[in-house]
């Protein structure tokens, strides 16, 4: 496969399940084209063949799940000399890797030029000083495009809010995984950042932003993490404004890489048919040439809204877009389980949760509603959404709140939990029944510093949650009447009350 920037970070939420993504992508960093070079390279159909062997036998394997317990796979542990923590997991069954780097060095890592890390990320496959037996050389984007499209390798690289996650996956073979490694640890450790593949993707992101000025979710978004967070560094664009693109410069991506990108600051989750021994090589490989430099400093601490806002931006739109929601929860947060299962049941679990038959199926106010927490290294946003007719924004609006205020007040059914864990657990193996699913969870293990056992565990703890500890989890935690509200389009002024 070809060089490509990935979606824009590998923050995942909780809207019932452990690790999914957001319903609706709020303010992402902006994704490179895949188009490179000589173009993308399909995966070959050896490949494809391999995953469809694969999955097959995860079917009939499921088939048997009811009669056995569940063991997630056994995660293996260690240091690379310079201080990187790796996370392993064997998979024999196909002859691939699938490799992730997570630093810690999200677009909370900007200070007061947002959009930094966006951009060290995106241009870290445009150049890259290569060693060969001959001496050193350097590669540009086309020919770097063009050795991973050889090999038939994906390299992956994007910057979210808590942090940059590099990619890849190869053949196991290794006539193939070494030259992979070899040029992607160029591309980790040596980046050239050149000056025109800094201008040219710097004036990309600017056309991007102001395709994002005619999108009223993506205004939305923005406000809403704007109003939330304020000064925090959550608060700002991963993906920068326009007057903070135009205060960088090159040498602002080169102090930058040399700050975070070392081995004190990374994890390395490493997930395919090898040995440890091969695993601990493959890990000095892509990261050994690091310094070993520092871990990031610890965040700011997020605080809890003063008061109720509400920001209403008008939009010559047809729909209008909704969100409500304060701070929510940390990776590690003590309540992480009652508000899974709890969210589960009020918007995480599509058209069976609460607001979806509150909204949609008694009023028709919109196609769908939805909540979700996205859990980060400091207390991610607490989120509710929906879109609707310009007319019923007001209406839309006051069930929202309202479905929220009986929920956090009373608390799910008996009926309703033992429904949401049915499905919470019954589904479970499914969201790691492939190595590209699971490389994810591992990096979010690594990188937040969850138990090792966090997989093994997780169906237990969702089992385990009982109605009290939801209702008081959610009265606890969730305000409803100290909460952001921002609405953008086209309807008449919706009230606060």
């Amino acid at each position: 496969m070809s060089v490509k920037q990935e979606t824009p970070s590998k923050e995942t939420s909780l809207s019932g399940c452990l690790l999914l993504k957001n319903p609706v992508n709020s303010t992402p960093t902006l994704s490179r084209p895949l188009n490179r070079g000589r173009g993308r390279v399909r995966w070959s159909s050896l490949n494809s063949q391999l995953m469809i062997k694969h999955r097959l036998l995860f079917a009939v394997l499921l088939l048997l799940f009811n009669a056995t317990a569940f063991a997630a796979p056994a995660i293996q542990h260690w240091e690379t000399k310079n201080g990187a923590r790796v996370y392993f997991v064997p998979a024999p069954e196909l002859p691939m890797v699938d490799v992730r780097v997570a630093f810690d060095a999200g677009s909370a890592r900007d200070g007061d030029t947002p959009g930094l890390a966006a951009l060290t990320s995106n241009l870290l496959s445009d150049g890259a000083e290569v060693h060969t037996g001959t001496g050193a050389g350097e590669l540009n984007a086309d020919e770097i495009a063009d050795r991973f499209a050889g090999l038939g390798a994906h390299f992956g690289a994007g910057a979210g809010r808590d942090m940059t996650s590099v990619s890849l996956r190869s053949l196991s073979r290794p006539d193939v995984l070494q030259p992979a490694l070899d040029t992607a640890a160029a591309l980790v450790q040596r980046p050239s950042f050149p000056a025109t593949g800094f201008e040219r993707e710097r004036d990309r992101t600017r056309v991007a932003l102001r395709a994002q000025e005619q999108s009223p979710g993506d205004i939305a978004g923005k406000a809403f993490y704007q109003a939330v967070y304020g000064a925090h560094p959550y608060g700002t664009e991963p993906a920068g404004t326009e007057a903070s693109l135009n205060r960088l410069t090159r040498d602002d991506l080169v102090a930058f890489h040399k700050r975070y990108y070392a081995g004190r600051n990374a994890i390395i989750a490493v997930v395919g048919a090898l040995s440890r021994n091969e695993a601990a090589a493959v890990a000095e490989t892509i990261i050994g040439g690091l310094p070993a430099g520092a871990a990031a400093t610890a965040l700011p601490k997020v605080g809890d809204l003063a008061s109720a806002q509400m920001i209403q931006i008008k939009h010559p739109s047809a729909q209008t877009h909704v969100l409500l929601g304060q701070p929510g929860l940390s990776r590690i947060d003590p309540d992480y389980f009652p508000l899974l299962v709890g969210n589960h049941i009020l918007g995480g679990s599509g058209l069976v949760s609460r607001l979806t038959d509150e909204v949609r199926e008694k009023r028709g106010l919109s196609y769908s509603a939805y909540s979700y927490f996205l859990p980060l290294r400091e207390p991610g946003p607490f989120t509710l959404g929906l879109q609707t007719r310009n007319e019923q924004t007001g209406q839309a609006l006051k069930v929202l709140r309202d479905t929220l205020q009986t929920f956090t007040e009373h608390g799910p059914s008996a009926q309703e939990l033992k429904a949401a864990k049915q499905n919470i657990t019954g589904g479970f193996a499914l969201r790691i029944d492939s190595n590209s699913k699971l490389i994810e969870y591992l990096a979010l293990i690594g990188f937040y510093n969850l138990p090792l056992g966090f997989l093994d565990t997780y169906s237990r703890h969702v089992e385990k949650i009982t109605l009290e500890q939801v209702r008081a989890a959610f009265r606890r935690r969730i305000n409803p009447e100290q909460m952001v509200t921002v609405v953008v389009g086209g309807g008449a002024a919706a009230s606060q009350d």
